[in-house]
C-alpha cells in the first residue's frame, strides 16, 4: 500500500508520516516546498519538493506513484495571514486539490482521499448555536474560511460526479512539538525556553489570555486522520475536537508551572487583537460513529512536550 501526505514538511505532515510509519505498513510518499525534510522523517518518508498548483507536475508524480491513500495536508494554514495576500491563500488551498482529484479520476481513481478544511469555514457561529454539527450554517469570515469551504465542497462535487472517495476532516486547534510559534502554545513555549536559558530577561509578553480554545494533541489528530480516511463516508465531511474548552491563561500556567526559573507575565497591548468571536464548541458524534475516535494524549503532557521541544531548540541555537 501506498500513502501520499502533501505538505509533509509541516507540523501535520511530519507527525502524520511518523504516525504511519510506526504503526501502518504503507510505503510512505510526500512533497512540499522545502528542498529537504528534517531529519526526524527523511528516513521514513520517500519525498519531493513540489508545488502542487502546477498541474503537469502533479500529474507526472502522482502517476508514477499510483498511491492508495492521500492525505492532502498542504496549504496556506495561517488565518491572519489569509488577509495579507487574500489571493495566495485561495491559490494555494484550492488549485492543489484540483490538481489532486483531477490527477486521480484519470490514473488511480479507487484511491482514497483525506482533504483537511477547518472548523474556520464555519465562519461566525452564533452563541445559541453551540455546540455545532456538520450542518451548521457556513458565514465565512475571512478568505482562508472561504479557500477551506471550497476545499470541502470541490471534495463533494468530486465524490459525486465522478465516484472518488473523498472525505473531509474539519478540525479545530491542534497544538504540539514542532508548532511554528506563530501559534499561541509554541510561541509561550518558545519565550519560557529562551528565558530559561538566559537568552531573554524573565517576563513573557502576552496578549488576551481569557479566551478559550478546544484544543487537541497533534498526535491525537493524525491518529483521527488515518481512521477518517480509513472509515469515513465518501464525499462526507467531519469535525474533530476534543471537546474541552481551555484558556489561554490555563496553557501559560502549565508552562510557568513547569519553568525552572521565576518568569514574571506582562500584558503586551500589541498583541491584543479585537475578536467578536466566542469559543467554538463542537459535536464529534458523526465522527465517533465511523472511527469510534477520541483523544487520548493528555493536555498537560501536550504542554509538557512543546516546552521539551522549544527547550531542545535553544540548545540546538
Amino acid at each position: 500500500m501506498r500513502a501520499v501526505i502533501t505538505g509533509v514538511d509541516g507540523f501535520v505532515g511530519g507527525h502524520l508520516a511518523e504516525y504511519l510509519a510506526t504503526n501502518t505498513d504503507y510505503k510512505v510518499y510526500g512533497c512540499g516546498l522545502a528542498p529537504a525534510l528534517p531529519s526526524f522523517s527523511a528516513d521514513i518518508v520517500q519525498y519531493i519538493q513540489l508545488d502542487l498548483r502546477q498541474p503537469d507536475l502533479v500529474k507526472s508524480w502522482l502517476s508514477d506513484i499510483k498511491p492508495d491513500r492521500i492525505y492532502h495536508l498542504a496549504g496556506q494554514a495561517f488565518v491572519p495571514a489569509s488577509w495579507d495576500d487574500p489571493w495566495y491563500t485561495l491559490e494555494s488551498n484550492i488549485r492543489p486539490q484540483i490538481n489532486i482529484m483531477d490527477t486521480l479520476r484519470e490514473v488511480q481513481p479507487d484511491a482514497r482521499v483525506l482533504t483537511v478544511s477547518s472548523i474556520e469555514q464555519y465562519g461566525q457561529v452564533l452563541e445559541d448555536e453551540l455546540p455545532i454539527d456538520e450542518g451548521q450554517p457556513l458565514r465565512p469570515n475571512t478568505p482562508y474560511s472561504i479557500s477551506k469551504i471550497a476545499q470541502d465542497m470541490m471534495g463533494q462535487v468530486y465524490a459525486a460526479q465522478y465516484d472518488l472517495h473523498v472525505v473531509a476532516a474539519r478540525p479545530l486547534n491542534h497544538i504540539g512539538p514542532r508548532q511554528n510559534s506563530r501559534f499561541v502554545a509554541s510561541a509561550f513555549a518558545s519565550q519560557v525556553a529562551a528565558i530559561e536559558a538566559g537568552l531573554r530577561d524573565s517576563t513573557m509578553h502576552v496578549g488576551d489570555l481569557s479566551s478559550k480554545r478546544d484544543f487537541t494533541d497533534v498526535r491525537d489528530m493524525v491518529r483521527c486522520y488515518y481512521l477518517l480516511l480509513e472509515h469515513g463516508v465518501a464525499g462526507e465531511g467531519y469535525n474533530i475536537g476534543s471537546g474541552t474548552l481551555r484558556s489561554i491563561q490555563s496553557l501559560l500556567d502549565i508552562l510557568l508551572e513547569n519553568a525552572k526559573c521565576d518568569i514574571s507575565v506582562a500584558l503586551d497591548p500589541a498583541r491584543l487583537r479585537k475578536s467578536d468571536k466566542i469559543p467554538i464548541e463542537t459535536s464529534i458524534e458523526k465522527l465517533q460513529a465511523v472511527t469510534n475516535w477520541s483523544p487520548e494524549i493528555p493536555f498537560e503532557k501536550t504542554v509538557s512536550d512543546i516546552l521539551n521541544y522549544e527547550r531542545e531548540q535553544v540548545k540546538s541555537g
